[in-house]
This record gives structure tokens, sequence and C-alpha cells, in this order.
């Protein structure tokens, strides 16, 4: 799925808090927001592979979900928000599509790799692929009623994660149309980090 659907449900998961744990609740919805990027920091350096811990990630956030409730600072809030956040992205990119240029076309089988199992977990595609409409309806469908609970920056990374998808989504096919012609012209002393999928 795409990086503002990952955004918005990780502050989906932390929105309870300002309900439940008014004090902790910016600790939470920051925690979760950046654990559910993270992973995709590595989009090109391996990616779905490099930062993507399916398994490890779920089992640190379960003791540090424990930690969070027992002993309740900020800090260990934070830090269990992270890792949660991290889990379910790396869970989310199980349920949509391939590692391809064009996941559509439901050529590849690898969604994420199980560092523990030593092998790339099969795409379920419940959520067809990255940017597609289904893809929108899932974050607008969380990212709108986000608007009527969060404030200040998050309810601005929500405008922001909305718009952004909106664009990608109508543009996700041309972008993969265009994408080799614009990667042949990355210098050669670049190309290296350059996913196999972008190049011609």
């Amino acid at each position: 799925m795409m990086l503002p659907t990952h955004a918005v449900v990780g502050l989906a998961l932390a929105a309870p808090l300002l309900v439940l744990a008014p004090d902790l609740s910016t600790a939470a919805l920051t925690g979760a927001l950046l654990g559910s990027v993270f992973p995709d920091l590595d989009l090109y350096a391996g990616h779905r592979r490099t930062l993507h811990y399916p398994v490890i990630y779920t089992a640190l956030a379960v003791p540090a979900a424990v930690a969070a409730f027992v002993i309740a600072s900020p800090l260990v809030v934070g830090i269990a928000a992270f890792l949660v956040g991290a889990a379910v992205h790396c869970r989310m990119d199980r349920y949509g599509g391939g590692l391809e240029l064009r996941p559509w076309e439901g050529t590849s089988e690898k969604a994420v790799y199980d560092h523990v199992r030593g092998r790339w977990r099969r795409p379920k595609r419940w959520i067809e692929y990255d940017g597609s409409p289904g893809d929108l309806l899932l974050l607008a469908s969380l990212g709108v009623p986000l608007l009527f609970v969060l404030e200040g920056p998050f309810r601005l990374v929500v405008v922001v994660c909305l718009a952004v998808g909106t664009i990608y989504v109508v543009l996700r096919r041309r972008l993969a149309a265009i994408a080799p012609t614009v990667f042949a012209y990355v210098p050669d002393r670049l190309a290296r980090y350059v996913p196999e999928r972008y190049r011609p």
C-alpha cells in the first residue's frame, strides 16, 4: 500500500489514546506515525526487505505494549507505538500487491521478506496494489474521520496524506509507464541504487 495509507493507519491506531490517556496521546501518535512509515525508508535499498521485519517487529511490539500499559511513560508509549506501527505496516504490505513496477499485472509473488523464515511472503492482494482505488478508499475511510479528532500537526499530516494519496492514485499507472524511461538517465555511478523493477 502507498505510504500515505500507512501513515494514516498508524495515526488511527494511536487515536484512541486521545480519550483513554490524553497525556500520552502525543507520544503515541508520534511513535505510531514514525513507526508506520519507517519500513519504507528502504525504498531504494532492498525495498520490503531491508527495513521490513514482519515477525521481529511483532515480537518486539507485544512486550513493548505490555510495558507501555504498566509503566505508562511517554517514552515507553512512544516506543511501543513505533513498533506496533512498523509491525502493522509489514502486515499491510502483505495484504496488498506484489513488489513489481505494475502490480496490477500480478506477476510478482514477493510481498514482504520474512527474515525469520528466510523467504518472501506472498501477496494476498486484498488491496489490489499500492495506489489502487481500494488503497485510496482505505486511506479516505480512516483519514476523513481523523480530521475531526486530531489537531495541530497531526491533522496537517492527515490532510497532506489525503492530498498526496489522491494525486498518486490518479497518476499511478502513468508513473509506472514513464519510470523506466526516467531511470534510464540515471548516471552509471548511481544506477546500482535504482530498484530492479525501475530499470529499462
